[in-house]
């Protein structure tokens, strides 16, 4: 490979590795897992070695990886958050300690595992927790006090009143409440988090304190940045300090002089990190003395008195025995893997998700084949491909009706999901009543998850409407249902009855039809006669849709079953009729995008006034928009109205814009 082609790919390699470190830091959505992207990180680490005159200030290897959001206020960190360089073998660890060595001598190491979380950093006056921020880039993070407040275990006050302290810590989130948010966004038709990483650092950078707390995270500090008041000498010492603080720290922090016992409790720490309840992706080696890690130093990126050594992905062989098809709470058909048992991270697993036809058929997957499989983040099961193809190995296609109802499957344009065309079908049933008494639908209060499942069990409810029918008799058979909460909830659901005609068809679970599109539905036809009667193209002229909207609701109502519903729902008197139709307003036949966050109005009550004038409310800034109300620390949307030249008002002049009316 001669210069130019060496510096191309080292471009190249550049250009992928800063696409991935702005889907998996930024925005919490890695493609590839961390075990490829280590490979392409230390491919262009060794072309940047062998041709250091292709460095440049801007390579991945010379920076953390992430990067402040517009979303918080940003925070400049006094002691820069570095991160660590990776060693993948044990001949790299003995490398680390040669140039340790080369330094000082007499070295004590402390080992701890990795835990693979987001990188936070805590402060604390007087002993008392005042700010908490991200890693960011290293020198710019994000500002995070009030979402850090909601995590338990991150003390609020110090068991010493110490004068200053900041330390540094990693959120996470377990992996029994990894697996239970998985289940809970696959039941709301949600995009799961793809692993506990992502999970946490979605969770915690949300600009609603409220639904990071929900999340139920945890956090481990493992380094003191900055310290008035205590003199503090090594590592350990610290450790010990922060504990008695009242921090969570490591439950294992050992230390070692021969790097030979390192590797052995690096092996250990390999060997068992299926038993603990996170999720960790390697070990850290520290220097333990303070006063050696300022002779050694740091460069650009990272100390040189520590590594991190990452754990290869483990992956088996096995066969392949069948591959079932499961019909989701969406109607999605999903095949899944069943294989010979197999040791994997501590755990026996025998089943992993397939996702599509099309990744079978990618991967060349046949049933009776050897195929290797591994944990996905040391937790979700995967095939990663087949090793060989048996002598009776037989082609896999997927079934032309649901294994669930017997109703036809099919394949809508752009997708590879097969759904199943029977709104009515039982394995949809749950996810159907949870979406159809949730808050923004039919809002029936005190009928959750866990009383529909015992709806189901008991078989009181097949369809939503059968919710109309519950007696208070049948309810007081129900777990924890007295007779105050069965006269509750059925008062809820009397009341839910006279709900506006546009909750109710957003609550019918149309496919791509959400509760504003649902709105401008009704807006355009406010009765459910005048949607009967709408054709594609009357649908598809409302302001707003798209084509597939359109031909979701011409498709929904087609369905007979989906029709006997709703003349039932008609029948126990739910309200079929638009009562809020708009005739004018102040903002008639305007367009607003809201951004930033605005001090007198929750999102949802701005919207409501607005839509109550007569207006709109896109989630995108284009030439069709009106005006951009901007709140504080508004973002890329506010960058492109003035861009475009859309007008962009203030909370205040909102606010005197309404008072006009």
């Amino acid at each position: 490979m001669d210069l130019k082609e060496t510096k191309d790919l080292i471009g190249k390699l550049k250009e992928q590795i800063n696409y991935h470190n702005k889907k998996y830091y930024d925005e919490d959505a890695p493609e590839i897992d961390d075990y490829e992207y280590d490979m392409l990180f230390r491919k262009l680490e060794s072309l940047e070695a062998m041709f250091p005159q292709f460095i440049t200030e801007d390579s991945p290897t010379q920076k953390v990886g992430g990067s402040k959001s517009d979303k918080f206020k940003p925070v400049r960190h006094e002691v820069v958050m570095e991160s660590l360089h990776d060693s993948f073998s044990e001949e790299e660890l003995y490398d680390f300690d040669k140039r340790v060595k080369s330094k000082v001598t007499d070295i004590e190491y402390v080992v701890e595992p990795k835990v693979d979380g987001l990188s936070i950093s805590a402060e604390y006056v007087n002993g008392l927790f005042v700010r908490g921020s991200t890693r960011g880039d290293g020198l710019i993070g994000e500002d995070i006090t009030e979402n850090l407040r909601t995590i338990r275990s991150l003390p609020m006050r110090l068991e010493e009143p110490i004068p200053f302290l900041e330390v540094r810590g990693e959120v996470y989130m377990s992996n029994d409440k990894f697996l239970s948010l998985v289940k809970e966004q696959e039941l709301n038709e949600e995009k799961p988090f793809k692993n506990p990483r992502n999970a946490a650092a979605g969770s915690l950078r949300q600009k609603d304190s409220n639904i990071t707390k929900k999340r139920g995270l945890d956090v481990i500090i493992f380094n003191v940045q900055r310290i008035e008041g205590v003199t503090l000498h090594g590592h350990k010492e610290s450790l010990d300090y922060l504990k008695n603080l009242g921090f969570k720290v490591s439950a294992s922090y050992n230390s070692f002089v021969r790097m030979n016992d390192v590797i052995n409790e690096i092996k250990r720490l390999g060997e068992s990190r299926g038993k603990f309840p996170f999720q960790i992706d390697g070990a850290v080696i520290k220097v333990n003395s303070f006063e050696q890690r300022a002779k050694i130093g740091s460069t650009s990126k990272f100390p040189k008195w520590a590594e991190a050594f990452k754990y290869a992905p483990e992956e088996k062989e096995t066969k392949l025995l069948e591959i079932e098809v499961n019909v989701g709470r969406t109607g999605a058909l999903t095949p899944t893997a069943r294989f010979e048992p197999v040791q994997l991270a501590g755990t026996t697993v025998s089943r992993a998700v397939l996702h599509n036809e099309d990744m079978i058929r990618e991967k060349g997957i046949m049933l009776g084949d050897t195929i290797v499989v591994r944990k996905a983040g040391d937790i979700i099961p995967e095939v990663v491909g087949v090793k060989e193809h048996n002598e009776n190995s037989l082609e896999f296609h997927m079934p032309k009706f649901c294994p669930s109802c017997g109703a036809e499957v099919i394949k809508e344009k752009g997708e590879v999901i097969l759904r199943c065309t029977n709104t009515q079908c039982p394995a949809q049933l749950l996810r159907h009543l949870i979406h159809f008494v949730s808050r923004d639908a039919m809002d029936i209060e005190g009928l959750g998850k866990a009383v529909l499942e015992q709806l189901i069990e008991n078989k009181l409810i097949s369809s939503p409407a059968d919710i109309y029918e519950l007696q208070e008799e049948k309810l007081l058979n129900l777990e924890r249902m007295g007779k105050k909460s069965a006269e509750n909830l059925l008062e809820a659901i009397n009341n839910s009855k006279s709900r506006d005609f546009y909750r109710l068809i957003f609550a019918l679970g149309i496919r791509h039809i959400g509760k504003g599109s649902a709105k401008l539905l009704t807006n355009k036809f406010p009765t459910i006669e005048s949607i009967y009667g709408a054709s594609l193209e009357d649908i598809s002229n409302i302001e707003g849709f798209g084509p597939i909207m359109a031909q979701s609701v011409i498709d929904y109502f087609s369905i007979i079953q989906n029709r006997e519903l709703i003349e039932k729902l008609r029948n126990y008197g739910l309200n079929m009729e638009s009562s809020e139709r708009t005739q004018g307003g102040l903002f008639l036949g305007k367009t607003f995008v809201l951004t930033g966050t605005l001090q007198n109005y929750t999102r949802d009550k701005a919207t409501q006034i607005i839509e109550g004038l007569g207006g709109k409310v896109s989630s995108s800034v284009s030439k069709k928009t009106s005006m951009v109300l901007a709140g504080e620390d508004a973002g890329s949307k506010l960058t492109k109205a003035e861009k475009l030249g859309v007008k962009v008002i203030s909370e205040d002049d909102f606010i005197k814009m309404c008072e006009k009316q």
